[in-house]
């Protein structure tokens, strides 16, 4: 009888070389909406900046990355900075196309070295139309071929799991504007909920909740920098504040003024609530044969918000289920969409 290959045995299998192979540059996006990492074959990870893009007003690219979240919110009449994806998919087109040219171009050490390959991971719930606009960006950007997989499959790969075993694993993967929910087993997805809910939105809520309870207009990086330092999904066992800082919305001057990490949990309690509903209603869906699995392997979460204080017990509590946080998890993703390109083959079956 002959073995199955798993990722163990194929690990060390020798590659397939050829001797123009110095020519090209083959390459694993994860295209998200908060950051975008890329991955080159044989050399690992390479790049992770913002996804935003610095034009000005004819339409140049003036910094992209880094740089351009930098200028973000500060920015004059003459240059906007544009975050092309919303929601985890591409919302403009041609600022998206001119990111990932630039992002290229970036950790590319040849000028004369071409993209042959590009593995671009997108959410398990967008539509035909929305992959299309993915398949089409990476083309226009140079790349040769294009194949698209599914988030939670790559962070499952990523972070280690065989997913070609007929044993089944739940991914919970939050990232900035989506939170993926997958049960995985045999290289496809048998349940899959797609949350349009990340850091985004928690973002989103703590400035609102200054809006409305300090009357005062914080920006995009304040809210993320409350989120990093004070957020948590349950009461922490030492309570912690912060000064923040913004514009007065009574007399329109800047104010500092003090927050605890007890009034930022209330501000994100029914958001991260919505999450943990998601994750309750996806065990609901799961098959019983895969349901008595999880019991013992429990969820897996990645994502940068697997990364709130707290979250996992937070589900581990509500669904009586071990819930372990992935090393890494801001990664895991990408490391899983390198680990498909590096064996395109192996993988196949999990490609959309």
């Amino acid at each position: 009888m002959q073995a199955t290959e798993t990722p163990e045995t194929t690990k060390n299998r020798p590659k397939k070389q050829s001797a123009f192979d110095w020519l090209y540059t083959d390459i694993a996006i994860d295209l998200g909406t908060a950051n975008t990492l890329i991955y080159e074959r044989g050399k690992g990870i390479v790049l992770n900046e913002p996804s935003i893009v610095a034009m000005d007003a004819k339409g140049g690219v003036v910094a992209i990355g880094h740089e351009a979240r930098l200028m973000h919110e500060k920015t004059h009449q003459n240059i906007r900075t544009i975050r092309p994806l919303r929601d985890g998919v591409i919302a403009d087109f041609e600022v998206a196309e001119h990111m990932i040219r630039g992002m290229i171009k970036k950790v590319k050490k040849r000028w004369y070295s071409s993209t042959r390959k590009m593995v671009v991971c997108v959410p398990s719930g967008i539509t035909e139309v929305e992959k299309r606009a993915v398949r089409d960006s990476a083309e226009r950007a140079g790349a040769k071929e294009v194949f698209l997989v599914d988030e939670p499959m790559a962070a499952a790969i990523g972070i280690g799991l065989d997913v070609h075993e007929p044993v089944g694993n739940m991914i919970v993967d939050i990232g900035g504007g989506t939170t993926e929910i997958a049960v995985i087993a045999l290289s496809g997805i048998v349940y899959s909920q797609s949350v349009r809910i990340g850091g985004d939105k928690l973002n989103e809520v703590i400035i609102n909740y200054f809006r409305r309870n300090h009357n005062l207009l914080i920006g995009e990086r304040t809210g993320e920098e409350v989120k990093m330092t004070l957020g948590s999904a349950t009461p922490l066992d030492e309570e912690i504040e912060m000064y923040a800082k913004g514009r007065d919305l009574i007399n329109g001057v800047p104010k500092t003024r003090v927050v605890t990490s007890r009034d930022v949990r209330e501000a994100l309690s029914e958001t991260v609530n919505t999450i943990v509903e998601s994750v309750t209603k996806s065990l609901e869906q799961t098959p019983p044969e895969l349901s008595s699995d999880l019991l013992d392997r429990g969820i897996m979460l990645t994502g940068g918000g697997a990364l709130l204080k707290n979250l996992d017990r937070l589900i581990m509590e509500t669904t009586e289920l071990p819930v372990h946080i992935a090393e890494d998890p801001l990664t895991a993703v990408v490391r899983g969409t390198g680990a498909i390109l590096e064996d395109i083959d192996f993988y196949k079956s999990v490609l959309t």
